[in-house]
């Protein structure tokens, strides 16, 4: 197979795509797209409670891939020291991309965003993860980006491919159609830390302001973003009105 354009394959031609990789397993996949995706390839991390996995996959197959991390300044501090010991034990190349304000001065001219409904939501994510995201993807001349998106996380991800094309290039879900019992096997098959919050019941671990541990009664998506909402607009397309 000669190399992909996103520019050029079509749908048809995509669906036939995702077809071939719904056949591989997931490391078969990870082989596919770094051989037949042309340009750069960047893997994105939140460093959160599964992280751990598509950071491993991914750096097997090249140890040398970016990978990028939106640090908000509002992570928890286990997270930090996660990535800490992801860093040294996986090797990872890490690109840190943060924000273009900082958190005083934004606080200063905006308030606490968080604490604004949705539309301070959309505002806060737009400021602080998709714009530095952006970014990173441009500076670093991204033509794959690989994220560890899986169709079990929420009901938005459901229906996610194995390759889309999103805003001019690929976008990977190697494992997209793993289950949390696929995650853990594979982090205790190769012996991976498990984020230190997990032990304390978060399921999902974000921003320290719009995350909760999981409680008996409550809905996984109640975890992020005080149930408003499941996706910062990372992966899935804001309203236009939305962008800050």
């Amino acid at each position: 197979m000669s190399t992909l354009d996103p520019a050029t394959v079509s749908p048809e031609a995509l669906a036939d795509l995702n077809r071939l990789l719904g056949s591989l397993d997931a490391r078969k996949r990870v082989e596919w797209a770094l051989q037949h995706i042309p340009g750069a390839h960047a893997l994105s991390t939140s460093f959160g409670v599964q992280s751990a996995v598509t950071l491993h996959l991914l750096t097997q197959a090249r140890p040398d891939i970016p990978v990028i991390l939106i640090d908000t300044g509002y992570l928890f501090p286990e997270t930090y020291r996660y990535a800490d010991q992801l860093v040294e034990q996986l090797g990872l190349n890490l690109q840190v991309y943060r924000p273009g304000i900082g958190i005083a001065w934004m606080e200063a001219r905006f308030g606490k965003l968080w604490e604004a409904g949705n539309d301070g939501l959309r505002r806060y994510n737009q400021l602080r993860k998709v714009e530095p995201m952006q970014r990173a993807l441009r500076e670093l001349d991204v033509q794959c980006w690989h994220a560890g998106l899986r169709r079990g996380q929420a009901n938005s991800r459901r229906d996610i491919a194995y390759l889309e094309i999103k805003e001019g290039r690929f976008k990977f879900h190697p494992i997209a159609d793993w289950t949390d019992i696929d995650v853990g096997a594979y982090m205790l098959l190769h012996d991976l830390p498990e984020h230190p919050l997990a032990r304390q019941g978060y399921v999902s671990v974000g921003d320290v302001h719009t995350t909760q541990p999981l409680k008996p009664g409550m809905d996984v998506a109640q975890t992020r973003f005080f149930g408003l909402r499941r996706e910062c607009g990372l992966h899935f397309d804001e309203p236009a009105s939305s962008a800050a």
